[in-house]
């Protein structure tokens, strides 16, 4: 088969097709048909050898794809032919991943579905939507008519999450840097889109007195405590993303936790994005209730660097999907 597999860190221009053996299954993985798959910033980060410690070349990169089951292990709940998502799991980082005609992938990192929708869209969705939905109901229990702020609303999981959150029946603010981007946020669902010149707080309490009920942090610790300041009493915030850079915070204490509110976090995984969930939401995009973020579709394995070269230049709103079928 076909991959782009790496030896050692590279441009995004050295990203070329080679061919390497096709995998078979084995107890607990199944091997499926890569149709399409997203292309992500920590991909990006494993191309330039800037991962963390599981990450280990020589690899084939991509953590997220959209597939059809090829090859099934004894074990396995799928059947050959079946519509799979797959995401995580190790893929692409301690394990081959999606940047191939065919992978070995975990039963654990897998979703079933069931749709008509194209590859290019269906494509683009696994990683995204699984923060998204993740962050808005395990990290922040999101329910109708309550107000939300999704600060990094530009980014694909911003603008995901943007949709969902307004699917839910939340009024949504959400932030950008760029004035140029508003209306896209507002096609997208948000009612007030803000521009985030890191004082956040006040302008959400010039239109929302008391605060926002809950916040989604995209941003990062840079901007986590004013994020804090723009939710109410008793609010909760949920940090999911360091899209400035900031994942840490030095020398915490948790009295730096406002009184009476709530911090959590969302970093999970496919288990944590029900079946169901997902094909709601491709049956919603289906009908024309929710749009998809995508940025730019590319055609072949041979495009996956300039996929990867247009992600890293930020020029780009949405999600860069490599489509196989």
């Amino acid at each position: 088969m076909q991959a782009i597999k790496l030896t050692g860190p590279c441009a995004a221009s050295d990203l070329k097709p080679t061919e390497v053996p096709t995998p078979k299954p084995k107890a607990g993985c199944d091997v499926v048909q890569v149709k399409a798959f997203g292309v992500n910033e920590s991909e990006v980060t494993s191309r330039k050898g800037e991962s963390d410690g599981d990450f280990q070349y020589p690899r084939i990169l991509g953590i997220e794809g959209v597939d059809v089951v090829s090859a099934t292990a004894p074990d396995s709940p799928y059947a050959v032919g079946q519509q799979v998502a797959m995401m995580m799991g190790g893929l692409g980082r301690a394990i081959d991943g999606a940047y191939a005609q065919y992978c070995l992938v975990p039963h654990t990192a897998m979703i079933p579905l069931d749709t008509k929708l194209d590859w290019a869209t269906v494509g683009a969705l696994p990683e995204m939507l699984q923060t998204s939905y993740g962050s808005l109901h395990t990290g922040l229990a999101l329910q109708a008519g309550e107000s939300v702020l999704i600060r990094g609303g530009s980014s694909t999981v911003g603008l995901m999450s943007i949709a969902l959150a307004k699917m839910a029946g939340a009024t949504v603010f959400a932030t950008t840097r760029n004035p140029a981007k508003v209306d896209k946020l507002k096609a997208f669902g948000a009612t007030h889109v803000l521009i985030d010149d890191g004082q956040l707080a006040p302008q959400v309490h010039k239109l929302l007195p008391d605060g926002v009920d809950k916040a989604l942090e995209l941003v990062g610790t840079t901007t986590l405590f004013d994020t804090f300041a723009a939710v109410t009493a008793g609010g909760r915030v949920c940090f999911a993303g360091g899209l400035g850079g900031g994942w840490d915070i030095a020398h915490f204490s948790p009295f730096m936790i406002p009184s009476g509110k709530s911090l959590t976090s969302y970093a999970g995984e496919a288990k944590d994005l029900p079946a169901q969930a997902f094909n709601e939401v491709l049956q919603a995009i289906a009908d024309n209730q929710l749009k998809v973020p995508i940025a730019q579709v590319y055609h072949g394995l041979e495009q996956v660097g300039a996929a990867q070269a247009n992600l890293e230049s930020g020029h780009f709103v949405g999600k860069h999907v490599v489509v196989l079928a």
